[in-house]
């Protein structure tokens, strides 16, 4: 989006706001299409990196499915319009409470513990179908909190359990229907995506009876210039290969899920906040904005880099400043960046801002959550209004001390 747009959006519905950009997700959307062409691709967008019900229903528009982790997201994803068979629910450490909720909903469960799947076998045995969460026992991702697949990792049932997670199937009769793996994210080595495949194809062999194979995700995105990226093209060449002969290994046409979330979103969404005071020290020149971690904590969860730029003077003199927010401790969004010179009350974008920016932003310090636009062919709307001092207090019970 050119800033002149971004700026415009700032002073119509105020600061800080997230604008998400629509044709960017569906340019996304059609590039994995397009990568894996000539197989039964199915694409399961993880509702937690962006869960406003407007990008859901634009998701819909365009094909996708949905992968949720929570029975609250399932019920988004229903508010959208998605048929409960196109939900994948894949949750970790839930209750079999929750589990047998999603299932009256009708949704397609995906098991990550040998504990739950017993309990789900003794009340269904083979009446409710199952997809196996495997860990594939792959170290992969951007940083040790996303990575999901390794040894010590609490996500799926570990390969080295497969003869204890066949014994259970055999033993309530339970229909698997589908296996899933997912390592992680911000996956840059393509090999992680094919040692994976073989991995799974294998485990496949004990399961004669699915119908699909679910590969996660983890496309690593760019974050800054010269960024090196998952080369998506030559994954899907090589991966749609492969799973073409597993196919006809089987003797059956089976279908390939991913579950992109940060490919699909995060290189569409813009945060916009403004400039509230310049501060010099004897070290640091810092930039402080009406916003803070609370409204985007990646670069202090996950010391992750965001690309930052001063939208209202985009091209005067270049000098370093590090930019933070208003939250009471360290909140910083990046050091030491080369900005053009920044004024207060100037506008500062902070890209790659559409996954796990709103859908991470809590009320800490009692601030209230900013708004959301959605952006499609040149039209703004309004899709979520920013907070205020009711939605604090809407589930407070005041208690009375006189």
């Amino acid at each position: 989006m050119e800033n002149t747009v971004l700026t415009s959006l700032a002073k119509k519905y105020g600061t800080p706001l997230y604008v998400y950009d629509a044709d960017k997700i569906a340019s996304q959307i059609k590039r994995l299409n397009d990568a894996f062409s000539g197989i039964n691709l199915k694409l399961k967008y993880a509702t937690k990196a962006l869960s406003n019900v407007s990008v859901l229903k634009w998701m819909k528009k365009h094909g996708t499915g949905l992968d949720v982790v929570s029975i609250q997201e399932a019920y988004l994803g229903l508010k959208a319009g998605f048929e409960p068979k196109d939900i994948l629910y894949t949750p970790n450490c839930v209750s079999i409470d929750e589990i047998i909720e999603a299932v009256d909903l009708g949704l397609m469960i995906n098991i990550d513990n040998i504990s739950i799947l017993e309990q789900f076998g003794h009340r269904y045995h083979d009446t409710v179908p199952v997809c196996i969460r495997l860990n594939p026992h792959i170290m992969a991702g951007g940083n040790s909190k996303i990575s999901t697949g390794h040894i010590d990792s609490k996500f799926g049932i570990s390969i080295l359990q497969m003869r204890h997670l066949l014994r259970v199937i055999e033993n309530y009769n339970i229909n698997v229907v589908g296996l899933h793996i997912h390592t992680g994210s911000d996956i840059l080595d393509s090999e992680v995506f094919l040692r994976g495949t073989e991995i799974i194809f294998e485990a496949a062999e004990d399961f004669p009876n699915i119908d699909f194979i679910d590969f996660g995700s983890g496309f690593k995105v760019a974050y800054k210039e010269g960024d090196v990226t998952t080369d998506i093209e030559e994954l899907g060449k090589e991966v749609s290969k492969r799973f073409k002969a597993f196919c006809k290994s089987r003797g059956k046409d089976l279908e390939l899920w991913f579950e992109p979330g940060k490919f699909l979103v995060s290189e569409a969404g813009y945060f916009l906040s403004k400039v509230n005071v310049i501060k010099t020290t004897p070290a640091t020149v810092f930039v402080g904005l009406d916003t803070g971690m609370n409204h985007l904590l990646r670069p202090m969860m996950y010391d992750a880099y965001h690309h930052i730029e001063n939208i209202s003077n985009p091209s005067d003199t270049q000098r370093v400043y590090t930019v933070v927010g208003y939250i009471c401790e360290t909140d910083t969004f990046g050091t030491d960046r080369r900005l053009s010179e920044v004024k207060q009350g100037d506008i500062i974008a902070i890209k790659n801002a559409g996954a796990y920016g709103f859908s991470m932003a809590s009320n800490y310090n009692s601030r209230y959550r900013p708004a959301e636009v959605l952006v499609h062919e040149g039209k703004d709307q309004l899709v979520r209004k920013r907070e205020s001092l009711d939605d604090l207090l809407r589930n407070q019970v005041i208690v009375d001390f006189e």
